[in-house]
């Protein structure tokens, strides 16, 4: 027996990783600038996405910077007590990726691939690697 696949459009995408990223943003009590920046939009775009409805697109970058955040804060979620989790993004690093940093200003400025970097190393600290 064969499940039929289900195909989400473009725009639905968007709208679920928007949502999850909006939800994540606050817990992680990010400012407006700095979510947006996260995400590699301008503010004004960041309050309008973050909006139930909204239309705009997003390039693949900034999805896969989405999914590479909501990862992360998967990892967290799973690896250290919740209050932990929502704090660990906005608290000093002295990790090998942050140097004494914040992993969000490292993620802020590194961008995409330091997204990654702080995925792969929370998934490595979670799989015990």
């Amino acid at each position: 027996m064969q499940i039929a696949e289900k195909k989400y459009s473009p725009g639905e995408m968007t709208a679920a990783a928007l949502k999850g990223y909006a939800r994540i943003s606050d817990r992680w009590g990010l400012s407006q600038k700095e979510a947006a920046q996260l995400a590699d939009m301008s503010e004004s775009t960041w309050k309008r996405a973050k909006k139930p409805g909204f239309a705009g697109e997003l390039s693949k970058d900034q999805m896969l910077r989405l999914s590479a955040v909501i990862g992360i804060y998967e990892s967290l979620e799973l690896y250290f007590s919740t209050q932990l989790a929502e704090k660990w993004m906005t608290r000093a690093n002295t990790g090998p990726l942050f140097d004494g940093l914040r992993p969000i200003d490292t993620a802020i400025e590194g961008g995409l691939p330091q997204i990654l970097n702080i995925r792969t190393y929370l998934d490595a600290l979670r799989g015990g690697a």
